[in-house]
C-alpha cells in the first residue's frame, strides 16, 4: 500500500477563505481521488467515501448533513458535485426502522436532499450516517477480499486485526445491512476501533479528519498484505513468469465468429476485447480452473458488470460452449429466481457471458460497447490474483449463488447501468478507415466516433498511432501496399474490438498533373498499386470478417468525380479511381448473397485534404483559367465541398437510411456542369 498524501497538494487546495464545510467537502473530495487512485482498492464507480458537515439552512438554522458519493460517480475523479446532501437527522430516524423496502429508501433518500439537482444518495447512505466519525471511507480492497473469500476467512480477519476492526457478517447491501450494522457495531467497537469488514464484500475506514480515515485505510490494508505476504499469497505474479506468450492464438475469425453468435443471442451488436498476457493465459490453462473460476466474483458488486461465472473454452467448440453457457445461466436464474430476497418476480437478464477464459486466447471480454469490455477485463484482471491469493491461502470461496443472484438481480443495483439518452447509432460496430491521419479520412474516424462505433484508423504516418488516446480507437501506422502490413491490422482490429463491419476505403494518392505522353510508367504503377491495387487485397482480405457482421457487412469506396468526368493531365488518377469503381460495382455482385453492400462517393474539389497540395491547386486552377477562389467554389451551387461533408454522407451510408442500397455511385460534388 502506498500513501498518496500530500499535504503540499491540500494546502494548494484548501481556499482560506472559504467557509469551513466547503473546506471539509474539498478534503473529503481529495483523499476520496486518491483512494480512486488505486485500482487495488476500488475500481470503476466501486467504493464509498461520506463526510459530514454542519451547515445554516435558508432559515438560518444549523443542521447536520451527510455528504455521501453519489449514485454514477467515480471516486477517482469524483468533483464537490458528485457527493448528495442528505439530512443527518432524517437518516438516522430511518436507521431505527425495522423494515425498510428498496423504494421506499430511495424515496425517503432522495426526498431529504437539501440540493434537488444533486445526484441519487448511494444505496449504502443510512450506513455512512450511522457511523458515529465524521468522515468514513469504503473500499474493496483486493488484499482484504482476498482473505474473506476463504473457507476461513473468518479467522484470518479476526488475527490479522483484532480489535482495531468489527466485523460484520455478508449481508446484501441497502437497509439490511445498515440495520445490521447498527446492531453489531455499538457492541463490538471499542477505543481502538479504526475500521470495519464486510466480509465477502470490502472494508470501512473513518476518522475526525479526512487524512486519518485516509491513512488508517491505508493501514488496515497494509496489514492485509503483510498476511498475505507472509503466507507467500501476495505476489502471485510470480506463477505467470513461465507462460508463453508465443503459445498458438485463437484465430480472429474464431473471434469474430464468436462475436456474430453472442450478438445475434443478444439482437444487438457486442464488441470482444481479447486480454492476452501471461496472467490471463496462466489463469485460463490453471490446473484447478474449473474449480477456482466457477465459484462467483470476487464481491457481489462485480456481478453486474461480470455475471456470476466466467465461460471456459479450450479454443475450439465456441459456439458449443456459448450454448451450454447460455443453458447452464438460464438454470441458475430459473433456480434462484424462485426465492428471490424482495419477494418480488424477476425477469431473466440477457444470459452471455461477459467474460471468456480460453486455453488459446487468454481472457476474451464481451460489452455492449468497448467501454463495457474495458470495465469487464479491468474488473477481472484484479479477480484473477484475488482468486489465487485465496487458492494459496487454502481455497477461494466466493458467496452462494442466491447471494450473488440477488445482488445482479437488484433493481437499485441495475439501475447503475442505465443510462439516459438513446443508444448511439453505431454502438458495438467497428469500423476501419485507410489513409486516416488528415482529411476525408481523419473527418470519417471523426464522424464514425461519434454515432458510437469503434474505429480502427490506417495511415503511412506515424502520428495515426496517437491520434486519440480513448479506448474506442485504435490508429495503426500501416502501408496499405504491404499485404502483410494488411494482415496484421485486421488481427489488430479482432483482438481489439472482435472483428469489422464497416470500411472505408479512402487511402490514396493525387500526383501533380502530367500528360500521357509525359507519364512514366513507374509513376503510373504507383498510382495504380496505391489507389486500386491495395484496395483489392484489403477487400479480399477484410471480406471473411465483414461477412460476420452482425447487421452485415458495410463498405464504401471513395472515388473521384474524375470516374464520371476525367480531366486532362490526370490519366493515372483517373484511370485508378474507375478501376477501383467497377472493382466496387463487381464485389457488390458478389457480395450481396453475403450480406455486405458497397457503395462508392464521387467527391470533387475536396481542398482540406492531403493530395490537394498548394502546387496541386494552382496547378489545376491554372489549367481551367480560375483564380484558386474561383477553383475551390467552381460548382453549380457555388460552394465548396469540405472533408466533413464528404464524412458525414460516407458514415450515414454505412447506417439505415442506406440499408437497402448497394452498388450506388453518389456524387458529392455541388453539382458538376461536366457530371450532369
Amino acid at each position: 500500500m502506498q500513501n498518496r498524501w500530500n499535504e503540499q497538494e491540500v494546502q494548494q487546495l484548501i481556499n482560506d477563505d472559504a467557509a469551513l464545510s466547503a473546506q471539509e467537502l474539498d478534503l473529503r473530495v481529495y483523499s476520496s481521488r486518491l483512494l480512486g487512485q488505486d485500482k487495488s482498492l476500488v475500481l470503476h464507480g466501486g467504493g464509498n467515501t461520506s463526510v459530514k458537515i454542519e451547515q445554516t439552512n435558508i432559515l438560518g438554522e444549523i443542521e447536520k448533513i451527510l455528504y455521501v458519493k453519489g449514485s454514477g460517480w467515480d471516486l477517482e475523479t469524483i468533483e464537490a458535485q458528485g457527493y448528495a446532501p442528505v439530512q443527518m437527522s432524517h437518516l438516522l430516524k430511518l436507521a431505527q426502522l425495522k423494515e425498510l423496502t428498496d423504494a421506499q429508501m430511495v424515496n425517503e433518500l432522495k426526498t431529504h436532499l437539501i440540493q434537488s439537482t444533486a445526484p441519487g444518495p448511494s444505496v449504502e447512505t443510512i450506513l455512512h450516517a450511522l457511523l458515529p466519525y465524521k468522515y468514513v471511507d469504503h473500499t474493496h480492497a483486493d488484499a482484504v477480499v482476498s482473505i474473506t473469500n476463504t473457507s476461513d476467512g473468518l479467522e484470518r480477519i479476526k488475527s490479522i486485526y483484532g480489535n482495531k476492526v468489527v466485523i460484520i457478517p455478508y449481508v446484501m447491501p441497502g437497509f439490511d445491512l445498515s440495520r445490521l450494522c447498527a446492531e453489531i457495531f455499538p457492541k463490538e467497537a471499542t477505543d481502538e476501533t479504526i475500521g470495519m469488514v464486510l466480509m465477502n464484500h470490502g472494508i470501512f475506514s473513518f476518522g475526525d479528519t479526512a487524512r486519518q480515515s485516509y491513512d488508517r485505510m491505508i493501514k488496515l490494508v497494509a496489514m492485509a498484505e503483510d498476511y498475505l505476504a507472509r503466507s507467500q499469497a501476495l505476489n502471485v505474479a510470480s506463477s505467470y513468469a513461465q507462460t508463453s506468450l508465443k503459445s498458438e492464438d485463437l484465430g480472429i475469425l474464431d473471434i469474430a465468429q464468436l462475436r456474430k453468435a453472442l450478438s445475434d443471442e443478444l439482437n444487438q451488436p457486442m464488441v470482444i476485447q481479447q486480454q492476452r498476457t501471461r496472467q490471463s493465459l496462466a489463469f485460463a490453462n490453471h490446473e484447478q480452473i474449473n474449480t477456482i473460476s466457477q465459484q462467483g466474483p470476487a464481491t457481489p458488486d462485480h456481478v453486474i458488470r461480470t455475471k456470476q461465472l466466467p465461460m471456459l473454452t479450450n479454443g475450439s467448440d465456441l459456439e458449443t460452449k456459448l450454448e451450454q453457457y447460455i443453458d447452464s445461466y438460464s438454470r441458475y436464474f430459473q433456480q434462484a429466481a424462485q426465492t428471490p430476497h424482495d419477494g418480488q418476480k424477476k425477469h431473466r437478464l440477457d444470459p452471455l457471458p461477459r467474460i471468456i477464459l480460453d486455453k488459446k486466447a487468454g481472457m476474451l471480454t464481451v460489452g455492449k460497447n468497448i467501454k463495457e469490455a474495458s470495465i469487464v477485463a479491468d474488473i477481472y484482471q484484479h479477480t484473477m490474483d484475488i482468486i489465487l491469493r485465496a487458492t494459496q491461502l487454502g481455497g477461494f470461496q466466493a458467496l452462494p449463488s442466491q447471494d450473488i443472484f440477488d445482488v445482479e438481480y437488484w433493481e437499485l443495483e441495475q439501475a447503475k447501468l442505465k443510462k439516459s439518452g438513446s443508444t448511439p447509432l453505431f454502438s458495438g460496430e467497428v469500423a476501419l478507415v485507410t489513409g486516416a491521419v488528415s482529411g476525408i479520412g481523419k473527418a470519417c474516424v471523426d464522424s464514425l466516433l461519434a454515432r458510437g462505433a469503434c474505429v480502427v484508423a490506417l495511415d503511412i504516418l506515424p502520428e495515426i498511432e496517437n491520434l486519440y488516446q480513448r479506448p474506442d480507437y485504435l490508429g495503426i501506422s500501416c502501408d496499405v501496399t504491404d499485404g502483410q502490413a494488411l494482415n496484421q491490422a485486421l488481427e489488430m482490429t479482432t483482438r481489439a474490438f472482435g472483428g469489422l463491419d464497416m470500411l472505408i476505403l479512402n487511402a490514396g494518392i493525387f500526383p501533380g498533373g502530367c500528360k500521357i505522353e509525359a507519364l512514366a510508367l513507374a509513376e503510373w504503377r504507383k498510382v495504380m498499386n496505391i489507389n486500386l491495387d491495395a484496395n483489392l487485397s484489403l477487400l479480399s482480405k477484410a471480406h471473411p470478417l465483414l461477412k460476420l457482421a452482425p447487421k452485415g457487412g458495410r463498405i464504401i469506396v471513395m472515388g473521384s468525380k474524375n470516374v464520371p468526368a476525367p480531366g486532362p493531365g490526370a490519366a493515372a488518377y483517373s484511370s485508378a479511381k474507375a478501376a477501383l469503381t467497377q472493382l466496387a460495382r463487381v464485389a457488390a455482385l458478389e457480395w450481396g448473397k453475403d450480406n455486405i453492400r458497397i457503395n462508392t462517393l464521387h467527391p470533387n474539389a475536396v481542398f482540406d485534404t492531403a493530395i490537394w497540395t498548394t502546387e496541386v491547386l494552382e496547378a489545376r486552377a491554372k489549367h481551367y483559367g480560375l483564380s484558386v477562389e474561383e477553383y475551390k467554389t467552381n460548382n453549380l451551387l457555388g460552394t465548396e465541398i469540405t472533408s466533413h461533408d464528404v464524412a458525414e454522407l460516407a458514415v450515414e451510408m454505412c447506417g439505415p437510411l442506406f440499408a437497402k442500397t448497394t452498388a450506388a455511385q453518389l456524387p458529392i460534388d455541388g453539382g458538376n456542369d461536366r457530371v450532369v
